[in-house]
Parts: structure tokens; sequence; C-alpha cells
């Protein structure tokens, strides 16, 4: 078929041949379109909604990759990039700044907890955690303890994939090929309540287990030496592994942690933030405030690349006076469209009320995916705001997993394929145990959650019949 000439003009054939030749794809297997039959390709966006090179429709059950949170189509956001375009393309804040950022910074200091006022820009997560990690070192140098260098993290936690952030990451299936990776990266259990007692808590409630997990970090610090550990980093609610979110007290214990024992504490939001969880930061819904927060993604809801590390003025202050740097940067971090593209993006979220709408449908969409566990496979639902995980059983009693090789058959050979074929697009995922992911954009409801649930449960009918 020949595609439309606002999207190619070239042949679905041709598109495949090129990309087949030419396209590296990011966290695939090229076997796909080497020799496979060809990858899916996407080619227009409304609202919730998305189309392939061959019409056919799908829900956005991930907002791309947990980031178009306004919805696909805003042409407004479209026409901010233009207009910045026009007036200025490119401008970088080296030693210069332009209006845009300048604003974007106030903006999001404001919804920034407590003393966190101060942002430095990149293009994207794993930048913005690169830039916490290299800031959290150069601080405690610069407060005379040189030996602070050390980050704790979680089992099987994603924090980005440059040689500093993947030190922090917690999946050694993404770092063995590029070991040595930067030192100094320990790992602490995660707040996965439903394997809670695979990770050595002895049982309780998920209140106590919060306690339990939180002091894991603390029994971390002392063994590597307080001296020793600069900052801990933590997602909100952690993504890899399926929507893990903190019980009632966690953070609270964390924050006391960090402030016994002098370690920074860092919010990793390049998920979390803007709405994922109801809040702008989703540290303001578990009730804890960081040292620093990462962000990226739905900050511009994907119409243009950014990402940022906002600080407090505690570890601002070293370099709010005399001849101190951060020498630190990125060509396109806070660019000129990216920024103005945020700011119309925040506007959207207030005159829509995109925060609210989620606190309000989050137990609703909960609730609806619960209905969900009558299915032999399903193990677990979990997660917060717009932002669920579904685990998958082999054994709903034992809660028995599938093997490495039962996990390759039912995602890859069959899920990811069988959801897509359905209509919904969302994440098949085998980094932990294997779970079905969703973060759907924030503007649906219950009949988006309903048809969602629909087409979940007749895939995973189909799943375990060929179990």
């Amino acid at each position: 078929m020949t595609l439309t000439p606002t999207t190619s003009s070239r042949t679905e054939a041709e598109l495949q041949q090129m990309a087949r030749d030419h396209l590296w794809m990011h966290f695939s297997r090229q076997s796909v379109m080497t020799d496979g039959p060809g990858v899916p390709i996407i080619v227009r966006g409304e609202g919730h909604h998305i189309w392939d090179s061959h019409g056919k429709q799908y829900v956005d059950g991930l907002s791309g990759l947990f980031v178009v949170n306004a919805g696909h189509g805003r042409r407004r956001l479209a026409m901010r990039a233009a207009r910045q375009s026009e007036q200025l393309a490119f401008f970088p804040l080296w030693s210069y700044a332009h209006p845009s950022a300048i604003e974007l910074a106030d903006r999001l200091a404001g919804y920034a907890p407590g003393d966190l006022n101060h942002v430095f820009f990149s293009t994207g997560g794993g930048e913005a955690v690169e830039t916490a990690f290299k800031l959290a070192k150069y601080y405690w140098k610069l407060q005379g303890k040189p030996t602070k260098h050390k980050v704790i993290s979680r089992f099987i936690a994603y924090h980005g994939t440059t040689q500093g952030a993947l030190a922090i990451t917690g999946l050694p299936g993404m770092k063995s090929m590029f070991e040595p990776v930067t030192p100094g990266g320990f790992r602490v259990p995660n707040t996965n309540y439903y394997r809670a007692g695979e990770m050595g808590f002895p049982g309780g409630t998920p209140e106590q287990f919060g306690q339990w997990a939180a002091n894991r970090i603390e029994e971390m610090i002392q063994f590597e030496g307080p001296d020793t550990v600069a900052a801990v980093f933590l997602e909100p609610v952690q993504n890899s592994g399926g929507c893990f979110p903190p019980p009632a007290g966690y953070f609270q214990r964390v924050r006391e942690i960090c402030d016994k024992y002098d370690v920074l504490l860092v919010s990793d939001e390049v998920i979390c933030a803007f709405g994922r969880i109801g809040e702008y930061f989703a540290c303001d819904a578990y009730g804890y405030k960081p040292d620093m927060i990462t962000f990226a993604k739905a900050v511009t809801s994907g119409y243009a690349p950014l990402g940022g590390t906002i600080v407090s003025d505690r570890i601002y202050e070293p370099f709010a006076h005399g001849d101190a740097s951060f020498p630190h940067g990125y060509t396109f971090g806070g660019h000129p469209v990216s920024t103005a593209v945020a700011l119309e993006n925040l506007d959207i979220y207030e005159e829509e009320g995109l925060l609210q709408h989620v606190r309000q449908n989050s137990p609703a969409f909960r609730s609806t995916l619960e209905k969900l566990t009558d299915l032999p496979i399903v193990g677990d639902v979990r997660g917060d705001g717009y932002f669920f995980g579904i685990e998958l059983v082999k054994d709903k009693t034992t809660k028995e997993t599938f093997d490495d090789e039962e996990s390759e058959r039912l995602l890859r050979g069959f899920l990811s394929k069988a959801l897509f074929d359905a209509g919904l697009y969302c994440r098949a995922d085998d980094r932990g145990d294997p779970v079905i992911q969703l973060a759907p954009p924030l503007t649906i409801g219950q009949n988006e959650f309903d048809e969602i649930e629909q087409i979940l449960r007749g895939a995973l009918t189909k799943a375990w019949a060929r179990l």
C-alpha cells in the first residue's frame, strides 16, 4: 500500500526494506527485520490511539513509552514548537540563556517540593540520572568528603544506559556486556510485596515490609561505610519488574536514614513525574522531600525531547558564589523548542485538570484491572495512579513463575504480538518476573479501562491455553 503524503511517499515494502538495511532499533532484536516479517510502522496518533502503516488502530496503553501523558495529536503543542523555531530555533545554555528555559526552570521549581529550586536541563532521563550521579560525587568533594562516591539503588531497578547510570541500574542482564561499568553501585531489596518472602522478609503487613526494605538501605550504608556513600537513587514507583509502589511509611524511613548518615536522596521520576501518579512530582504523592529529582519523558508529553535534574538549595549553594562551576552539560539540554513545548504542555495540565483526573479515576482503573485476577495466569495486579503492572504466574497458589524458556515463548513468542494484534500497545516484560505493564495517556477513563481489560482478558486466556 502507499502511505499518505503527510506521512511518507514510500510504500510499506520500501520502508521495510530501508529499515532492514539501515535502521538499528533500540532494545530490540534486529532479527525481527533481517530474518522476520519486518517491524510495525506507526504513522499517526490521536488522543489515546495510534495507527500503523496499514491503517490499523490501537489503544496506546503505554503512552508511547510512559511519555505522551497529554495524548497524541495536540495541535497546540506542535504550533508552539513551530512558533519557537521561527523565533529562536537553538541556543545553548553554556554561559547564555533564553526565555523559555528560564521560565520553565521557574515553573518547575514552583512545582517541586521544599527548597528544590534549581534546574539543570538535559535531553532525556538517562542524562538526568547521569547529571545527578556526577553532581552528588562532586558535591561531596566540595564538602571535603571526597570518599563519598558510592550509590545505592534497588534490585532490578532501571535508571538508564549511560556508563554512569548503568552503575545505578540494578539489572545484571543489561550490564554484563558493557563491563566494567562505573564502579560504586550497590543494590538493596525493592518494594515488591508480592515477592517479599523471596527477598528475605520474614513476613508481616505491607507497612512492616516497607520498614524492613528501607532498613536494608541503612544496613548497606553501614556495611559500605557512611563516609563512602554519596546517594540513594529510588523511583517513587519502581518501573522495572512491574510497578512496585512504596508501602506506607517506606520513604519516610528512607529519608530518616539518609539524614542520619548524611547521604543524598535522589527521586528518579523520569516515569513517575507529571501526572503518572497524580501529582507533578510523585514524591509529593508519597510525602517525602528528596535532595534531587530527575525528570524527562512527560514534561513535554513527548512532543520534543527534554529532561532535567532539580536540586536543593543545599546542593546548589557551593556553586552560587565564587569561581566554582559544574563542568558538565549537553548541547541540546534545555533546547528552546523543547522548553517552550514543555510550558505549553503544562498549561494543558492546568487547564484540563489532568492531575485531578488521574487521582479521581485511578481507583476505577485498578478495580477494572483487578477483574483479571480470576484468570489462572494472573498472580498480582499492582501500581498506582495511571501506572500498573500485572504479574503472570504458572501457579497462583505457590506464585511459581516461568523459567527463561517459558518466558521466551510466553512473552516474545506469543503475548507481545497477540496483544498488538488485538489492538493494544503495552509492554510485556521479563526483566524481573513476567509482567504486563500499562501506563496510558492521562486523559482516558472508564470506557478505555474496560476496553483494555477486555483485550488483556482475551490474550491472557489464549496464552494460558497455549501453556
